[in-house]
């Protein structure tokens, strides 16, 4: 059987005067599962985190924690704790102070506290002599530590986190993502994360909720929103993408701008059928195309000019602009990289099992 979802918004609404910041938002998160809220500054994803753990209330729409209404609940009486950007920790207090902090506001006896706090600093993977260690002494990664593991102090049923890496440098920050990953699987907690990061989102989460101007745009599974998605927002969102101009034909096959559709490509699958008249996009992934040399071939054919190539450690990028002005990006591993150099006449292929159609008009 599918888990129950532990926490489920019903025609969400939220305005601020005028300005309406989310627009009839409905969402079920299921118990135990790690979902990841993204979208670009100012879509409303802080807003609705702000719903959901309390800080706010809704102008119209219910909250429901499993069986009851919580939209109109402090966030002091709900089951939930959020972790800031800022981690609001206690600077001049130590290590275990902060952790048993919310131990302490509920009256756990010294002994207990400090029980729990040994427990919690094993599980963040910190050593038992930080419990006396100055939050002012602690690296940033420390903090981040010490947040979650006082975050957990309170046994909450969902956490919620509002961009907690962001402030991090790029390594400790890829460190911590597969930390959290791991903490989520050993709790079995549920966790809400907002970020704007994409590779933060790919690399943690169970589901993906994309919003885009107070709504979301599509919530999926990582590989099925990146490989399926339903808009060119999030096709372009979801990392560097191609993207032709296609229309049907009256025979059932497509006519692109800026792509040679060769004659095997246009009659099979219906992800690439559209009626005639019927406009959409094409949709390649960089990795998905490759350097054509005489004699080879492909359902899909782009020819151009290489104008750049980037080093990327493992992997190279190349941007080609086609013969009808329209910039295209190819990545190949580093040993499979391209030979040619920049101002060189290329042929691009690519085949159509590796595309996606989205429909627009």
């Amino acid at each position: 059987m599918p888990p129950e979802p532990i926490l489920r918004l019903e025609n969400i609404v939220k305005r601020f005067g005028a300005f309406t910041a989310l627009h009839h938002i409905d969402l079920e998160i299921d118990e135990g599962e790690f979902l990841t809220i993204v979208g670009p500054s100012g879509c409303g994803k802080t807003t609705l985190i702000r719903l959901l753990v309390g800080i706010d209330e809704p102008t119209e729409g219910r909250i429901w924690l499993r069986d009851k209404r919580i939209e109109k609940v402090p966030a002091n009486l709900r089951p939930t704790c959020m972790v800031f950007q800022s981690l609001a920790l206690f600077p001049h207090r130590s290590v275990g102070e902060n952790i048993e902090f919310p131990l302490k506001i509920r009256g756990e006896t010294a002994s207990r506290r400090k029980e729990r706090a040994l427990e919690l600093l094993d599980l963040l993977h910190l050593p038992h002599d930080f419990y006396d260690k100055r939050i002012n002494q602690c690296s940033g990664g420390e903090r981040q530590r010490i947040a979650l593991a006082r975050a957990l102090a309170f046994d909450p049923e969902i956490l919620f986190f509002d961009e907690p890496l962001s402030a991090l440098d790029f390594r400790l920050r890829k460190k911590l993502e597969k930390e959290l990953k791991d903490l989520h699987e050993r709790t079995g907690k549920t966790f809400v994360y907002i970020t704007h990061s994409l590779e933060e989102a790919m690399v943690m989460s169970d589901r993906i909720a994309i919003m885009r101007q107070g709504r979301f745009e599509q919530i999926a599974v990582t590989d099925e929103i990146y490989a399926r998605p339903i808009s060119r927002f999030v096709a372009e969102f979801m990392g560097e993408v191609n993207l032709f101009d296609v229309e049907g034909t009256a025979s059932g096959g497509l006519r692109g701008r800026g792509v040679e559709i060769q004659a095997n490509a246009t009659g099979g699958g219906t992800e690439l059928t559209l009626p005639q008249g019927t406009q959409g996009a094409l949709m390649v992934r960089p990795e998905s195309v490759r350097f054509l040399h005489p004699g080879q071939t492909a359902d899909f054919i782009v020819r151009g000019i290489l104008r750049a190539s980037y080093a990327l450690g493992s992997r190279t990028q190349y941007k080609v602009e086609s013969s009808e002005g329209i910039e295209l990006a190819v990545e190949k591993l580093r040993q499979d990289r391209f030979m040619g150099n920049v101002g060189d006449e290329v042929v691009l292929g690519f085949d159509m099992q590796n595309t996606h159609m989205i429909r627009e008009r």
